[in-house]
């Protein structure tokens, strides 16, 4: 089984950590850099700065015991979605951007590969874990706008990367599809 996680920021590296008890390769896609200003709210350590992502992430997991994974370093084109996600017998998003998101939805839907969605409101009160057939990424104020720097959303993001987890484990061992939306004080399936 092959889990392709399509952005490893906040949200996507979290949530590939907490499944890593999975038999299966989890495999990282993504072209940023580790910034230290990544550290607060990101699954990365000082030495991973000035790393790709998913290269970073794949150098922490050999830390771990009988952990498969892969890593790509780059960025999800039209060109290369194929190669990089045909694979795939789960495709999570947890890409920062619409772009993006709609190339990886579109690719899915024309594959029929199983998509799942992990995005967090550019206000950070909330956050969604949706399949693909339920989701909409919401437009940009600004292209790329940040909204998982630093650690001002820090819980938020911890209890959205556990949500995600906890759905592609569903996913992957009973083939359960639950949509859910978090804040502070509720996580609602």
């Amino acid at each position: 089984m092959r889990i392709v996680f399509c952005g490893v920021g906040a949200i996507g590296s979290t949530a590939a950590v907490l499944c890593r008890n999975l038999e299966a390769t989890l495999v990282f896609v993504d072209f940023d850099r580790v910034e230290s200003k990544n550290l607060l709210a990101q699954a990365y350590v000082k030495p991973s700065v000035g790393k790709n992502k998913a290269e970073a992430l794949k150098l922490q997991f050999l830390n771990l015991h009988g952990v498969k994974t892969e890593a790509h370093g780059v960025r999800i084109t039209r060109d290369n979605v194929e190669a990089l996600c045909g694979g795939a017998d789960l495709l999570v998003d947890c890409m920062d951007n619409r772009d993006s998101r709609l190339l990886l939805s579109d690719f899915a839907r024309r594959a029929g590969k199983p998509l799942v969605h992990g995005a967090v409101s550019g206000d950070g009160t909330f956050g969604l874990v949706r399949w693909d057939e339920h989701f909409v990424p919401d437009a940009e104020d600004t292209p790329g706008q940040a909204t998982c720097e630093g650690g001002a959303h820090l819980p938020l993001l911890g209890l959205l990367a556990a949500t995600l987890a906890r759905t592609v484990q569903d996913f992957m061992k009973h083939g359960t599809r639950r949509d859910s939306i978090v804040n502070l004080s509720t996580v609602m399936s």
